[in-house]
């Protein structure tokens, strides 16, 4: 069971840490302009995020308890193969869900 004054202790940290980052960009740098070597590093962020999120459960998936299988490592080449080659999301993101689907399927 967690203290209840470590359980606010944290929620309060994490709100001030998540204030401080926001005014970092926006109350200090405000209406200033940007270098363009920082506009060009977060460009990438968007495009970082995403693989950030979907790569512990392809290498490390809960539904498998930690050991990686053929369905979801074979989504993930083909999602990242069509998105490669396509250079469209949609496209990369359908055809990863219909391997995975698929192979659940017919593995499963």
């Amino acid at each position: 069971m967690i203290d209840k004054a470590e359980l606010w202790t944290v929620i309060i940290g994490l709100g001030v840490g998540s204030y401080a980052l926001r005014f970092a960009f926006l109350g200090i740098v405000g209406d200033r302009p940007m270098p363009p070597w920082l506009l060009r590093h977060l460009r990438y962020t968007a495009v970082a995020m995403l693989p950030a999120l979907v790569a512990p459960q392809v290498v490390w998936p809960a539904a498998t308890d930690g050991a990686a299988d053929l369905p979801r490592m074979s989504a993930a080449t083909v999602t990242l193969v069509v998105g490669l080659l396509t250079k469209n999301v949609l496209a990369a993101v359908f055809s990863g869900a219909a391997t995975l689907f698929g192979l659940l399927y017919l593995l499963g």
